[in-house]
């Protein structure tokens, strides 16, 4: 299997994956451009070393570019949940073309069990659907020790989710900031392309949530 040792090696590969077709607002479906999916990587597996021999689960993967870019950088096992039937049948679509071993699961997280070392996730920032960022959270929280998650930045924002990720067990350890570029996916988008500044959070689990 091809191992990746160069942020920018990864990029490449990653602008090549293909979107799912159709994106659902109500799951607020906002894919990652290779850039930032590829820093998200950089920052887990080369900063942190929690991805390189790890099981690593993608809560919410669409196209899989995160799974992907954790297989390419060595983990050992890897996991994509996404609710969107459609997207899992691209995301092993590009696993296949990209020549990785993800398991990808259609379904809701909830549905999720067992212990992975590091969760990797794009998760809904709750625009939408309010709580929708928490309960990602939560469940990666419950099933793995390191969790790397982003959200909308904001000093409230951040305020918030530190207050809530440690009612859920788990403690900040890092906040890194990430530009993300949006495509014109929607029919209410009037631009080419959005940037959305988000925040990486390196989340460490301190306690059991059922504790």
């Amino acid at each position: 299997m091809l191992r990746v040792k160069r942020k920018k090696h990864l990029e490449i590969i990653l602008s090549k994956l293909a979107l799912p077709p159709h994106p659902k607002l109500r799951w607020e479906s906002y894919p990652l451009d290779s850039e930032s999916a590829a820093e998200v990587a950089y920052i887990a597996g080369w900063v942190n070393n929690d991805i390189r021999g790890k099981s690593v689960i993608d809560l919410g993967c669409g196209s899989g570019i995160l799974a992907i870019s954790a297989a390419l950088l060595g983990a050992e096992d890897v996991v994509g949940v996404d609710i969107d039937t459609e997207a899992i049948r691209v995301a092993r679509a590009n696993a296949e073309t990209v020549g990785v071993d993800v398991k990808f699961i259609a379904g809701d997280i909830e549905c999720i069990r067992g212990h992975f070392d590091t969760t990797l996730m794009n998760p809904p920032f709750g625009s939408w659907r309010s709580g929708a960022d928490v309960k990602f959270l939560k469940k990666a929280l419950e099933v793995s020790d390191v969790v790397y998650s982003l959200h909308k930045r904001s000093s409230s924002v951040r305020m918030f989710l530190k207050r809530k990720i440690r009612d859920l067990g788990g403690e900040v350890h890092s906040v890194y900031e990430v530009d993300i570029i949006i495509p014109r996916i929607y029919e209410f988008h009037r631009k080419r392309r959005y940037l959305v500044k988000a925040d990486l959070y390196r989340v460490l689990k301190v306690k059991s949530v059922n504790d």
